[in-house]
Formats: structure tokens, C-alpha cells, sequence
């Protein structure tokens, strides 16, 4: 098969490969028996000059499920680690292969990945395949991601195989094409750190370094700096995930990307019902991922990370600690800042301070005694739409309303100002659980319509639909039950 219309071949690079061996392995994808372009992202395509593959379906068919490769590509899998759920385990690319590296419109470069493309030296006990529903659900999740403005991996293709996948049940294979700005993880650090010398890490802090974050190399202690840059990124990323009610479901080490954007949607949902401790994913059984664990779960990653870094960032340990412990008072400041900023940004107040979380405590408190939606009761606040639900008819409601409205007048808010700022914090469309499972279903039986209305929808998260019954969105029975699974 001919790649040759293809002219941005002679610029794919892969400059992670000039690291040490240890840090990965070339190999190459396992091809499929019949690959079929399922979904097709136009406007990531477009970034990256790639649209005319949507014109060549044979050719982008068995590309991006690795089935054909043209010459020059030398795909890789990546070692690494993780804490997951707590244990260390040594890891690595199991059912995923990187591409190469593009530069997009603007000169940024990115890796894509394949994600379901067959075995690797990491694959371990796994088969290396990914189900087309889980596929499926990644490119739903991580483009309604990046609609809300939230750092995430994107996905530019899903391509069904034609070939069966076993879980608990055989199910459709597919492969995903995803698009990161890289994909190095805390777990990354942590197997550099745990299983190879100072020099292989100190190679990996550089190249990561110059990739992600150049600045830092002028510190004074320029791997101090990086993990203070790290985990900036981090708590503003899991702050923003508990703006929107998104629980990731498996904050394993392995799953936090060292750019600060969303990876790995695997057990992830968004909550309707609002309950602290809501929890989705079929293998969470102890509730560590919560809801709201997910800033001090932030924090314990964040930890593994300082302590991956200690060889560098001073060689008497006694002192790389003490600097690392520091760093790491500091961010328990950025998580305390960042939460409560978010907190009084939905309800429209730009400067909210600890003498009113009072105010928020009793709202959240509400909130949980009736498991009111998560999205809309911040829509009836704002007054986008009248609910028929009986709750907000309650006078522990309207008490908390008159509350709040006469706290903002005391601060002097203007209700413009609050309004603009809660339309800018609260989205009005998510994707909700029960709509994402009759998509993925439908999605199974080769029909894309309901796939391809939640991309649409997803690019407007924040638009205001005035008349329009938001109480609609929300599925009867709530969240009672709904699990969701790792695909693998």
C-alpha cells in the first residue's frame, strides 16, 4: 500500500528514543484482519495538516491500526512504573505503541500513540487489544475534555478491527489514535528512580525537561524547579476535574501525565447525583479515587514523584529531602488556594476567602443530603432554567439562596459579575453516564450518529440554552449502580 500522498512522513521524528534503551523498545504493531476508520476527528486532523487521510479510507484504515507502515516509521512502547492503588508495580506499554512525533500548526510537538495495537515486551498477561466500547468511550470523554478547557490527550481516530476481543464477554476490537504532548508519567520517574541508575534518570530529567518545561534548566536547582512546575500543573488539572464533577476512577502513579494533561480514560465518569465519596470504577472497592480524594490522592502522586527526583536534587540525601519536603509543604498551599478559588468561582464569587466557606459547606452539605445534580443545581442558582424538582422548593434551599444572595451584597458582587463569572466555572452540558452507555451500545452495532452528537455537543460545554429543561440531562434513578470498567 502507498503512503506517499502522505508528505508529512520525511517529519515524523522520535526524539524520546535518543534516551537509553532501558526507557523503551521498538516494535511494532500487530496487524488486523479487516480495519475500518469508525470515527474521525476533523479538527485535530486539521491541526496537524492531516485531513486529506479522511479522503484516503483504505490507507488511514489499516495506518492508524498499525496494520501498514510506511518506511522511515520506527514505533516504540515505553517502559515505566506505578503506585497503583497504593503497591508498586513495574510497568510499561502493554497494549500501546507510539507512533512518532508531529509538530503541529503552531511548531508544538506531540507524540501519537496507538492504544489497542497487540502485545509488547510489557504486555505481560494481557492480550494488547482494546474493545471498540472502550475506544469509544476515550474519544467521548477526552474531546468533552478538551471542550470544557481542561488539559487532556486527545483522539484522533478509532479504528474497528474486524477482530474479537475477550473480556467477561468477546466484544469488537478497535485500535484509538491518541494525541498527547507526551507521554511521560510520574511512573516514568519512579522506574528510572527504582530499577536504573542516576545517570539513566538524570537523562530522563533532561530530555523531559527541555520538552516540557526548558525554564527550569535556569533554576538554581533546576529539578526542584520541575517538580514545583510538575505539580502546579497538577493540582490546577485536578481542581478543574472537580469543577465539572469528573472522577478519573484510577489515579494510579502510572496514569499521571508529567505535561498535566488528562490520560488514561478508562473507569472515568461524571457525576450526576452529588456525593462526596461518589466512586464509579468496578475496581476502586475501597474508594481511594473518590470523588474528593482526588486532590489528596493528587498529593500522595506528587510525593512519589519528589521522592523519584531526590538523587537529583541534591546528592546528600539528608538535604534532597528536606528541600523536597519543603517543596511539598508548599503544595498543600497551591491544593488549599486552588480548591477554594474554585469553590467561590461557582457560585460567583471571584475572591472567596476561608471566613466564607461556612456558606459553601452548608450548599455542599445540601448537595449531598439530597443528592442534588452536580451540574444543574449551579444552572438554578444562576437562574438558566426553573426546576420541576421538588427539591429546590425545599427551605433549606431557598434559606442557602437568600443566604448567598445577601452575602454578595455585602462583599459588593454585582449580579452581572457573578453571573459571567458562574457561566465561565459551570458547564451546562456534560457527557452524562446513561448517555455515554447508549452510545458506546449503539456504537457496537456500527451506528455513530449518537457518537457523533456527543462530539458537537461536547464543543460548547458552557452555552446557555434558556427554556431549554436541563432536568432532562439527568438520568432517572441517578447514579445508583452505574459502574464503569479498564477495558483491559
Amino acid at each position: 500500500m502507498s503512503f506517499a500522498f502522505f508528505p508529512s512522513y520525511p517529519n515524523v521524528e522520535a526524539t524520546y528514543t535518543t534516551l537509553p534503551n532501558s526507557f523503551f523498545q521498538f516494535t511494532k504493531p500487530t496487524p488486523v484482519s479487516s480495519p475500518k476508520v469508525l470515527f474521525w476527528n476533523d479538527a485535530l486532523a486539521l491541526e496537524f495538516q492531516f485531513s486529506h487521510w479522511k479522503k484516503q479510507k483504505e490507507a488511514a484504515a489499516h495506518f492508524f491500526s498499525g496494520t501498514s507502515l510506511p518506511d522511515g516509521i520506527q514505533p516504540f512502547a515505553q517502559a515505566y512504573a506505578g503506585h497503583q492503588f497504593g503497591h508498586f508495580t513495574v510497568l510499561g506499554d502493554g497494549r500501546t505503541i507510539v507512533i512518532g512525533e508531529f509538530q503541529n500548526r503552531a511548531g508544538k510537538r506531540f507524540d501519537f500513540q496507538w492504544k489497542g495495537s497487540g502485545r509488547t515486551r510489557y504486555s505481560r498477561n494481557g492480550d494488547g487489544r482494546a474493545t471498540l466500547s472502550a475506544m469509544v468511550r476515550e474519544y467521548i470523554m477526552s474531546e468533552a475534555m478538551f471542550g470544557l478547557n481542561i488539559p487532556t490527550t486527545r483522539s484522533l481516530a478509532v479504528v474497528s478491527t474486524g477482530e474479537v476481543v475477550f473480556r467477561e464477554e468477546p466484544q469488537e476490537g478497535a485500535v484509538l489514535t491518541r494525541v498527547a504532548s507526551s507521554h511521560i508519567r510520574v511512573g516514568t520517574f519512579e522506574f528510572a528512580y527504582q530499577t536504573l541508575s542516576k545517570k539513566e534518570l538524570d537523562s530522563l530529567f533532561q530530555y523531559t525537561a527541555k520538552r516540557h518545561a526548558p525554564d527550569v534548566l535556569k533554576a538554581d536547582n533546576p529539578p526542584l524547579a520541575f517538580l514545583e512546575f510538575v505539580m502546579k500543573r497538577q493540582v490546577s488539572l485536578i481542581t478543574n476535574w472537580m469543577r465539572v464533577g469528573f472522577i478519573h476512577g484510577v489515579m494510579n502513579t502510572d496514569n499521571m501525565s508529567i505535561s498535566g494533561e488528562t490520560i488514561d480514560y478508562g473507569p472515568c465518569a461524571f457525576m450526576n447525583g452529588y456525593s462526596a465519596k461518589r466512586v464509579f470504577s468496578s475496581i476502586d472497592r475501597m474508594g481511594r479515587y473518590a470523588f474528593t480524594n482526588q486532590l489528596g490522592i493528587g498529593h500522595w502522586n506528587l510525593s512519589c514523584l519528589a521522592n523519584s527526583l531526590l538523587p537529583l536534587i541534591d546528592p546528600n540525601q539528608e538535604t534532597a529531602i528536606e528541600l523536597a519536603k519543603s517543596k511539598l509543604s508548599e503544595l498543600e498551599s497551591w491544593i488549599h488556594f486552588s480548591y477554594i478559588r474554585m469553590l467561590g468561582e461557582k457560585i460567583g464569587f471571584p475572591h472567596l476567602t476561608e471566613k466564607d466557606m461556612p456558606l459553601l459547606q452548608s450548599l455542599y452539605q445540601w448537595m449531598q443530603d439530597t443528592e442534588a445534580d452536580y451540574t444543574n443545581t449551579f444552572l438554578v442558582l444562576e437562574g438558566v432554567y426553573t426546576p420541576k424538582d421538588s427539591i429546590y422548593s425545599e427551605s433549606r434551599w431557598k434559606d442557602w439562596v437568600r443566604t448567598w444572595q445577601e452575602e454578595k451584597k455585602k462583599q459588593g458582587i454585582r449580579e452581572e459579575e457573578a453571573i459571567s463569572l458562574m457561566q465561565k466555572t459551570n458547564p451546562s452540558l456534560i457527557p452524562r453516564n446513561h448517555m455515554v452507555e447508549l452510545a458506546l451500545a449503539n456504537s457496537t452495532q456500527g451506528l455513530t450518529s449518537i457518537v457523533e452528537q456527543f462530539i458537537v455537543r461536547g464543543k460548547s460545554p458552557y452555552k446557555r440554552e434558556f427554556g431549554y429543561d436541563y432536568a432532562d440531562e439527568v438520568p432517572n434513578g441517578g447514579d445508583d449502580n452505574y459502574r464503569t470498567f479498564c477495558g483491559t
